[in-house]
């Protein structure tokens, strides 16, 4: 037996992904026969539209299946450019974007990038799960700013300068917010660019991946519209796996200052090298073809989450912030209830209920859901959800 150690120290202090263990266990139940209803899902329930499919499969006829530039094709890089340019009012030229394997690897090589060994990054809680994970594999110290539902999650501005040190490298925020819903205000973010005027040491990365979804009253905001002069110090992070329905395509894009995304292209050469060639040509079709499917699609979550916060706002015990974006609720569990983890484990085994729970997002107290499943789903959901409540508080 070797004494030599098998997993390096950078694994060996990522934690295991809780939703896929619920997940995991959902499916087996139901291979067992089981009746479960999972509000637990984190993509969309819709079938990516048929011009992206189309253009794609053309491009495979066509012969687009070779090597391509690490960076991206040069095409989609200037379509992404041009999409942030007139509809984001961010100025882009392509030699700011790095097309990536989706969101995830987009913010993995930034970090890669930028982060030195004990650098912290500032995390707004609740955050999506994979923030502090990325950051640690960096070095990095994730350092987390909780936020309370009664103040409806909105990030603490004291909180956040008490918070920065000479150490402090990264500013994290994600609007709208996986897990909550919430959606960020232009003067929130002019707040947020206040302090990092006082604080040039400090860079910003913004993830929009969400933008496209939101309640008809709401408007998404980039950062860098809101504070074109920190442009230099802004990385926005994106991709095509939500307002298209396009997760398993996994594409996604890093833009920021040339130098940071010639260096995040240097890496992603050496290690996966180019996105999928003739995926690249879906994604061109998607942002330069109409926007009906995302207007649709759209349309058809702020349907669901009405019924979701309606459903919710029902339930004693429950309080919520009500989300205006993406397509989750993140509501609070009655006073005196299980852990989150406990709660969901529970709620699965008693009444078939697929959640997730809030601890890995930063909030034990809260649960995540999704309204990314039928208006039928979330009404059996929240049927159960109910029920499960109601049974807890006879215990």
């Amino acid at each position: 037996m070797t004494n030599i150690p098998l997993i390096s120290k950078r694994t060996q202090i990522l934690q295991p992904s809780l939703t896929l263990a619920i997940s995991s266990r959902a499916k087996a139940l139901m291979k067992e026969g089981k009746d479960i209803c999972s509000l637990s899902a984190g993509e969309p329930d819709f079938d990516t539209p048929q011009f992206i499919v189309d253009a794609t499969v053309k491009a495979l006829r066509d012969g687009f299946t070779r090597y391509g530039p690490a960076g991206g094709d040069p095409e989609l890089r200037e379509a992404i450019a041009s999409k942030l340019t007139e509809e984001n009012k961010v100025p882009t030229q392509p030699e700011n974007v790095l097309v990536t394997n989706g969101g995830k690897q987009a913010i993995y090589n930034l970090f890669q990038t930028i982060l030195n060994p004990g650098d912290e990054v500032l995390i707004p809680s609740p955050y999506w799960l994979s923030y502090p994970e990325i950051s640690r594999l960096a070095g990095a110290i994730p350092k987390t700013l909780p936020s309370s539902p009664e103040n409806g999650f909105a990030i603490d501005m004291e909180a956040l300068e008490v918070a920065i040190t000479h150490k402090t490298k990264l500013l994290i925020i994600n609007s709208p917010s996986n897990p909550t819903g919430r959606v960020i205000g232009k003067d929130e973010m002019e707040s947020l660019a206040m302090i990092l005027r006082r604080h040039p040491h400090i860079m910003i990365m913004t993830d929009e991946i969400y933008e496209f979804l939101l309640n008809s009253d709401e408007r998404h905001h980039s950062f860098g519209a809101i504070a074109p002069d920190l442009q230099e110090r802004i990385f926005t992070v994106n991709g095509f796996a939500k307002g298209w329905a396009m997760t398993g395509w996994r594409i996604g894009y890093l833009t920021g200052a040339t130098e940071v995304i010639k260096a995040s292209i240097a890496l992603q050469s050496q290690s996966t090298s180019n996105v999928c060639s003739f995926v690249q040509r879906g994604a061109l079709a998607a942002l330069t073809g109409p926007r009906d499917c995302v207007k649709n699609m759209s349309h058809t979550y702020s349907h669901r989450r009405k019924l979701l916060i309606e459903g919710l706002q029902q339930i004693e015990g429950i309080s919520l912030v009500p989300p205006k974006g993406a397509f989750y609720a993140f509501p609070q569990l009655p006073k005196g209830s299980l852990s989150s983890i406990h709660f969901c484990e529970m709620a699965l085994e008693k009444v078939g209920l697929a959640l997730i729970p809030g601890e890995p997002f930063g909030d034990d107290r809260c649960i995540r859901i999704s309204c990314a499943v039928s208006s039928q789903t979330i009404s059996d959901g929240l049927n159960r959800l109910s029920e499960f409540i109601r049974k807890s508080n006879k215990l």
